[in-house]
């Protein structure tokens, strides 16, 4: 197929791009490269590949972007809560506008396939964190972020029956892992890399679930979903991660501690809410497509501390590691 990969250049758009090429897929990234371009100079010879330096606002240049395309992966995004939270007008210009955009834009060019992705954080905070959710459960965005991707999921899941795009939402647990577009603002890379350089992590709300994805598995599950036929993957809903991978933040931090100096230090600040806080389950993606996780928290833990130990990367603190 011919794709147009949006966010190509970020921290799972870096990991999916080489699967996709290897596969021999064409591939068109579009990105705005917020974040920098270097992720992509490993691919950058491939013939595969074609790139477009644009943002998801210039109508003009999607417009342009997505001629000839067979299917949309679509990734690009002011990405996170802190982010969107900080400047919540660009956010949602960028994450609703700009995507119901490629939408319409991606409809009138005659496109076959959308892959949007979308976030376990639509969740929120769940009336029983004992419980597992599925793709059915209520939606509760406490976010920005959340709420972005809750209105273009209603788009997407409102197309008309029928509709020659198939639209196919993926909700990813929460990303960890090594990627071209590193980045060290996510929980299990964070942890990791806190205690091994900085000797010191502070840890608000110890027990407090979440569901964990290594950006590998994240950009196979892009993977399965293309290589199901159209009408399997027209308005379906999957979560992306494992089941045996939702954890608390104290047990993070108890995965985290045998790669660590033993003077590093914890501290556990107590809160008796979280605005966010759910198990997910991921049965649906596994009996639809056949798809599992090939990696673990644990060794992810692993990659990101053989990576902090390298002296590949001599910066932790610079912007270019955060969203």
């Amino acid at each position: 197929m011919k794709i147009l990969l949006t966010g190509g250049a970020g921290y799972v758009g870096s990991v999916t791009l080489p699967l996709l090429l290897g596969l021999g897929h064409r591939v068109r990234v579009l990105d705005s490269l917020l974040h920098g371009g270097r992720s992509l100079l490993g691919a950058w010879g491939n013939p595969g590949l074609e790139f477009v330096r644009a943002d998801l606002r210039d109508a003009e240049a999607v417009k342009a972007a997505v001629v000839g395309v067979d299917a949309v992966v679509h990734l690009a995004a002011i990405v996170g809560d802190p982010a969107c939270a900080r400047d919540p007008e660009p956010a949602r210009a960028v994450n609703l506008d700009g995507s119901r955009s490629l939408l319409a834009l991606a409809r009138e060019a005659g496109v076959r396939r959308f892959v949007f992705a979308s976030t376990c954080s639509n969740y929120g905070r769940t009336r029983d964190p004992e419980t597992f959710v599925d793709e059915s459960a209520e939606l509760r965005p406490l976010s920005v972020y959340a709420e972005t991707k809750v209105a273009m999921e209603r788009e997407l899941l409102g197309l008309p029956a029928g509709d020659r795009l198939a639209a196919t939402v993926l909700r990813f647990a929460t990303v960890f892992g090594v990627s071209p577009r590193m980045r060290f603002d996510l929980t299990v890379n964070e942890f990791t890399m806190e205690l091994l350089v900085k000797k010191r992590l502070v840890v608000f709300g110890e027990r407090f679930w979440r569901p964990y994805v290594h950006v590998r598995d994240a950009a196979r599950a892009i993977l399965a979903v293309l290589d199901i036929p159209p009408s399997m993957a027209a308005g379906q809903v999957f979560n992306v991660g494992s089941t045996e991978q939702n954890h608390r933040k104290q047990e993070l931090v108890d995965m985290v501690r045998p790669h660590a100096p033993a003077d590093a230090q914890v501290e556990l600040v107590k809160r008796e809410e979280d605005p966010r806080d759910y198990r997910v389950s991921f049965a649906k993606i596994w009996n639809a497509l056949g798809f599992s996780c090939t990696r673990s928290v644990e060794e992810g833990i692993r990659e990101v501390a053989t990576l902090v130990r390298s002296g590949a990367i001599r910066d932790f603190n610079d912007p270019e590691f955060r969203n």
